[in-house]
């Protein structure tokens, strides 16, 4: 299975840290944020992973390069400066994706989620997408997605959606290049009870803002003297 990290966003919550580096290369627990996804997609036994870019994007090929020293193949997918949103980040990045289900990975936020079973598990049936939910943090009260008992994601705010996700590029069917959410893609799913997924418990932040990346920094840092 192939891996795509969604690094493309400008970052305005995070102003002025990310006016001159783009925010997946912010520095939290003595590396880059977005390295933090790359060593657990590699401990996952994931090899080719796909990074888009657009703010400042030239800095992460040029910070990562081509992803050698952490044991896997990292390619690019460059979206000029003002990026496609989520799902047309992902349109325009299936090339490199190829024709099998994928796992996606919010390049903002940080987890300490184990890739395996979602590597393992990958799509049943004519799933579309499996996506992680989590309880909600304090900045999504509401949530995203119900989770049913048997396991299928609905449309209606219960739980928020973690940014994780294995989906099919068949999810993408008829769209065309351009800037779009992917919400709206699952959402359509959903109302044909093709998309499910689970909870977990795992530590979750959805690193949006100064005070959100200095919680983590702390965090990491007392952890890492436990």
């Amino acid at each position: 299975m192939k891996a795509m990290i969604l690094a493309a966003g400008r970052g305005e919550r995070m102003r002025p840290l990310t006016d001159h580096t783009p925010k997946p290369l912010l520095m939290v627990g003595g590396k880059p944020l977005i390295v933090w996804h790359i060593e657990a997609l590699a401990r996952a036994g994931i090899t080719e992973i796909v990074i888009n870019h657009a703010w400042l994007g030239e800095q992460i090929p040029a910070a990562l390069g081509d992803g050698s020293r952490w044991g896997v193949t990292l390619s690019y997918s460059a979206e000029g400066d003002s990026g496609l949103e989520t799902g047309g980040g992902i349109f325009n990045a299936l090339p490199l994706l190829g024709d099998d289900p994928f796992l996606v990975v919010n390049g903002d936020v940080f987890s300490q989620l184990d890739f395996v079973p979602l590597v393992q598990r990958g799509l049943v049936g004519n799933e579309l997408g499996y996506l992680v939910l989590i309880d909600n943090p304090e900045h999504n009260p509401k949530g995203d997605f119900t989770l049913t008992e048997a396991g299928r994601i609905v449309d209606m705010p219960n739980l928020t959606y973690s940014g994780i996700a294995v989906l099919s590029p068949r999810l993408f069917d008829g769209c065309v290049a351009g800037k779009f959410g992917l919400a709206p893609l699952l959402r359509r799913a959903m109302t044909d009870h093709r998309v499910s997924g689970y909870k977990a418990q795992d530590l979750w932040v959805d690193v949006g803002t100064p005070e959100r990346l200095q919680y983590l920094e702390i965090y990491l840092a007392r952890s890492a003297l436990c």
